[in-house]
């Protein structure tokens, strides 16, 4: 059977004072009238069910997302006690699915993103799991739109033609973020696509590159699934977790693997890591200004305003990001909006939870 696998545990520190440790980013509603999780889900229907649908999420994130979308059975949240990256999180996945359907295929898919062309995106899915049931590793990958320096790359090399009117290509290499440069000649060349973080594989294959790229991680992961079923099956996962370095799919597994092919698409794809990222989603008035909740306006301009209940008023500034939460408030340059992680770091070094 097919199942969908919705990573869910990103703590989002470039969206704070927003995105908090007991309030994550994939748990608010940014865009819209539904959270990001609750998009996640309801864009998988009707290619998958309820029951087909599977959460890995910190165990303190669990309760929270699960009263968004009580349609999910319970037993499908896979809580992580700590968040360990993309890797071991995809592994426990896949050990979970392995005892339940050992003929399993999954999708793997994000929380995080946005993702405007619905229907197009269940297509190349069922693409996909006809691809992966091949054998081979699925990777999804997004046409670019401009010379981005944000995102990996993946190198599209031999051509295997066509399903379901999607092309089909092995990957010849994957590239993380580049300098500006080299971004500009993988966007001239027409042969790569950004790294969406998707993937569609089968259960047992995805082990079997766990096992020979990542051996330590799969005896971790062996160690876990034994103690399925057992009184202390918590506590044992608890151990392992506890040791387990981190890392993610793309560097543990992905870079290295064999027969790993992509679907360049076009799905309306947006990866919602910022706040810049955010306002590409929403249209500006003619002075370029965002604004999300109440405000009062002079002479403003290119500036972002994310509000609360409180009333936001602006004179005479430009070209920056403001966002007001219940006991924090964010003013920073729209071009050093990505430091705003380093405020996070910042408050636990200094020891200042309250605000994490």
């Amino acid at each position: 059977m097919y199942y969908a696998v919705i990573i869910a545990g990103g703590s989002g520190t470039r969206l704070w004072p927003l995105s908090r440790r007991g309030r994550s980013k994939q748990s608010l509603r940014l865009v819209g009238e539904r959270s990001m999780f609750q998009y996640a889900v309801d864009r998988l229907a009707p290619l998958f069910r309820p029951e087909q649908i599977y959460v890995v999420t910190r165990a303190d994130q669990s309760a929270l997302l699960s009263s968004q979308v009580p349609e999910l059975p319970l037993a499908n949240f896979i809580n992580e006690p700590v968040g360990r990256g993309t890797a071991p999180a995809i592994g426990l996945a896949a050990i979970h699915l392995r005892q339940k359907d050992s003929q399993a295929t999954m999708a793997v898919l994000t929380a995080d993103h946005y993702i405007s062309k619905t229907q197009q995106f269940r297509q190349v899915l069922e693409a996909a799991q006809t691809i992966a049931g091949e054998g081979h590793l699925v990777t999804l990958g997004i046409k670019p739109v401009s010379a981005s320096t944000g995102f990996g790359y993946i190198k599209q090399g031999q051509s295997l033609g066509l399903i379901r009117d999607f092309p089909v290509f092995r990957v010849e290499r994957f590239t993380e973020k580049p300098t500006l440069e080299v971004a500009q000649h993988m966007l001239s060349s027409g042969d790569f696509s950004w790294n969406s973080g998707m993937f569609v594989w089968q259960v047992d294959r995805i082990l079997v590159e766990f096992q020979n790229q990542m051996p330590g991680l799969y005896a971790q992961l062996m160690e876990v699934e034994a103690g399925f079923g057992n009184l202390d099956a918590k506590g044992v996962l608890a151990r392992v977790w506890n040791r387990m370095d981190e890392q993610t799919i793309d560097y543990g597994v992905m870079e290295h693997a064999r027969d790993v092919v992509v679907i360049p698409v076009d799905i309306g794809w947006t990866d919602v890591g910022s706040w810049a990222s955010l306002a590409e989603l929403m249209p500006p008035d003619q002075d370029g200004n965002i604004f999300v909740g109440p405000y009062k306006e002079i002479d403003t301009h290119n500036t972002l305003v994310f509000g609360g209940k409180r009333l936001v008023a602006t004179i005479g500034v430009q070209d920056i990001v403001i966002v007001d939460s219940e006991d924090a408030l964010l003013v920073c340059a729209k071009n050093r909006e990505q430091e705003v992680r380093d405020i996070v770091e910042r408050l636990k070094t200094n020891g200042d939870s309250q605000w994490l």
